[in-house]
This record gives structure tokens, C-alpha cells and sequence, in this order.
């Protein structure tokens, strides 16, 4: 822990250099060969690990991969393929769904903007923040359980929803790292500040971490 007093933009500043240094171009650990297909596989991701999707979606999308594939194999194939996937029932039904209107409506392709994005079965806030941010470049921020909790024990963006997460992680976050913010923090709290055994002894952040030996301190404190 430093003993510095330093500002939380200084102290934001300071994790993302570090965070940027160690992975100068972070992505999605979904795999993926078209836009279409990241939609469906971030649909699929909800409550899953990118593990049991790509698992699921290597076999998917060798028959189908393309909205009107999908709507060719019907719900009941879509869930043998995605059975392994938790709530997998429903998220057939929401791919299913969601390849109609992209046909219907969409000439099968992607909406790159958040509106038409969450109009889509299955498609949140989240999830259209990965499309814009993953697929169109945008400097979006989704807030997943890992952002939660990273955001949360850095004392960065501290938070009781998602939503005032993100709004906190947009006002802090310096415009030339936010483009990648999003994949950071997110392989940041799947590899090192994991939920239950945070590896602070390898984090290379800890230094600005609010998390210490088990206990929040408050920066504006030191």
C-alpha cells in the first residue's frame, strides 16, 4: 500500500497505467468469427463462464452461425447445442427471437447503437455495452460481476447496483483508457481479485487497492 496521498483520478490513473503496461491490447475471451456470432455468444454468456460458452458455441456455430441458420435449426436443436449453458431454455428462446428481428429488421446484421441493441430478446445494458465497446470501438464500460466487485474492493467506483458502477467508472475513468477499461478490469477480477481468494500477494495493483488484509480504508483517510 502506498503511503502517498494522491487524488482518485491520480489513483485511477496510476491502476490503469499498470493495468495497460502488463496488457497493451485486452479483448473479449469469447471467441468468435463474425459480429453475429459475438452477439449470440454474449447473450449466452449471462450467469455462464466464457469457458462453457465457447465449448458450446464451437459446436454451434459449425452448423449455424448466421441468423438465418439459426432460425433453420429451430429452437429445440438450438438448445441440444446450448444445453451444457446455464438457463439455457431461455436463452434459446431469446436467440431465437433475436435472429427474427435481425432478419426482419435488420438485414441480419448487428445494430451498432445502444437503442436498437436493447430492444433485442436477451440483449441488456450489459451486453449491449460489450457489443459497442467490443465490436464498434466505443469507450463503453459493462458492468458485470467481476467490474462489481473489482470497481467495489479498489474503492474506484464504489457502488450497491451496476448501473451507479458504471455512471462512477465513466466520470473516473480518463478518456485514453476507456476504451480498454471494460477487458481490464474485467481479466482483473476473473484471474486476481477472483470473489472468494483474492491473489493479492500477485496483484500488481495493490498498491492503490482499498482492499487491504481483508479491510476497506479510505484513500481520502491517508
Amino acid at each position: 500500500m502506498t503511503n502517498k496521498k494522491i487524488s482518485i483520478k491520480e489513483r485511477v490513473t496510476c491502476i490503469f497505467n499498470i493495468l495497460r503496461a502488463d496488457n497493451p491490447k485486452p479483448t473479449t475471451e469469447l471467441v468468435y468469427s463474425s459480429n453475429f456470432e459475438l452477439l449470440v455468444s454474449v447473450v449466452l454468456s449471462a450467469q455462464a463462464t466464457d469457458i462453457s460458452v465457447n465449448k458450446a458455441t464451437a459446436k454451434l456455430y459449425a452448423v449455424a452461425n448466421t441468423p438465418e441458420a439459426i432460425l433453420n435449426l429451430g429452437i429445440e436443436q438450438l438448445e441440444h447445442y446450448i444445453k451444457t449453458i446455464g438457463l439455457y431454455k431461455t436463452k434459446a428462446k431469446n436467440v431465437y427471437n433475436l435472429c427474427r428481428i435481425l432478419v426482419a429488421e435488420y438485414n441480419s446484421q448487428v445494430p451498432n447503437n445502444f437503442e436498437d441493441l436493447v430492444r433485442l430478446p436477451g440483449v441488456g445494458r450489459k451486453t449491449a455495452n460489450v457489443i459497442l465497446n467490443t465490436l464498434f470501438g466505443l469507450p463503453t464500460i459493462a458492468v458485470d460481476t467481476h467490474i462489481f466487485r473489482v470497481s467495489n474492493r479498489l474503492g474506484i467506483a464504489t457502488g450497491t447496483t451496476p448501473i451507479q458502477v458504471e455512471n462512477k467508472l465513466n466520470k473516473v475513468i480518463p478518456a485514453e483508457f476507456k476504451r480498454n477499461a471494460h477487458h481490464w478490469l474485467i481479466l482483473h477480477g476473473r484471474y486476481i481479485c477472483k470473489a472468494r481468494a483474492p491473489l493479492c500477494d500477485k496483484c500488481k495493483i495493490h498498491d492503490y487497492c482499498s482492499l487491504i488484509n481483508g479491510k476497506h480504508f479510505s484513500y481520502s483517510q491517508l
